[in-house]
């Protein structure tokens, strides 16, 4: 809206601390806000798109000579992009964040819960599955922007261990794999989802009913995994689609017969 004289009158007469020069010489890299809520818009595999609410994170730089950034700034920026704050735009906003905030580099995290509708494996009973998923991305001052999309999978295991001495039974735990991604051309976050559960012992469901449970009981027994089967099967997976050009994934075990996870981690170079 535009400001009137009296408006324009008053703003020349309020002394902006942040334009202040800072003597202290110690540039900053990243200032900003962070824990925003913020409606975005995620793209569906099945259905097109997805409406969700994210947490955000925004940052810029600051050089030494300057003694603060304009906060109100960064929400001014994402309202610009409203509603379509979402992973197609990140190498825009990063690039407005820059120029908006007379800034060498810029940095965002968008936190948000992915839901997939997901039918109990035998009965088929339908419910909603949702997963952490996350999109982190930065451009320098040469507007080399970085973007690395990152899913949270809950998965269950069986030790192997366990089965191969046990007379009877082995003992099973939830775990959470952490799997980043950065690659050629877009990844459907279904995709990078359905790499992660398929490594493990078995899937986690929102809905079971007793026909589901023995399949899920049976199919982990069928198939035990540690840790480390987990991540390397993942990775192998990943090393072998030529779109992915860097991976990181992890794997945690909350242990059900002992007072602390067990953890795997492969990074590629």
């Amino acid at each position: 809206m535009p400001k009137t004289l009296a408006q324009k009158d008053i703003l020349k007469k309020m002394i902006d601390i942040q334009n202040q020069r800072d003597d202290r010489n110690m540039p900053i890299d990243k200032v900003g806000i962070k824990n925003i809520r913020y409606p975005i818009t995620v793209q569906d595999k099945q259905n097109g798109f997805q409406n969700t609410v994210a947490i955000i994170n925004m940052y810029v730089d600051l050089p030494h000579e300057s003694k603060g950034t304009h906060m109100s700034r960064f929400i001014e920026l994402l309202h610009l992009f409203r509603p379509e704050v979402s992973l197609k735009k990140i190498g825009e906003i990063l690039s407005r964040m820059k120029t908006h905030l007379d800034a060498d580099s810029a940095h965002i995290k968008i936190t948000f819960p992915y839901f997939i509708e997901k039918g109990a494996p035998v009965s088929k009973v339908p419910g909603l599955m949702d997963y952490t998923c996350k999109f982190v991305g930065s451009c320098d001052k040469d507007n080399n922007v970085d973007l690395v999309s990152e899913v949270v999978v809950p998965i269950t295991s069986v030790c192997p261990c366990s089965k191969e001495i046990s007379d009877a039974g082995a003992h099973n735990q939830r775990g959470e794999v952490h799997l980043k991604t950065r690659f050629n051309k877009f990844i459907w976050i279904e995709d990078m989802i359905d790499l992660v559960e398929r490594a493990a012992s078995c899937e986690v469901y929102s809905i079971l009913k007793r026909v589901d449970e023995k399949h899920v009981t049976e199919k982990g027994y069928d198939n035990p995994k540690f840790v480390e089967d987990i991540v390397r099967d993942i990775a192998v997976d990943l090393k072998s689609d030529s779109n992915i050009t860097w991976f990181s994934v992890s794997a945690e075990n909350f242990e059900s017969i002992h007072n602390h996870s067990a953890y795997a981690h492969i990074m590629s170079e």
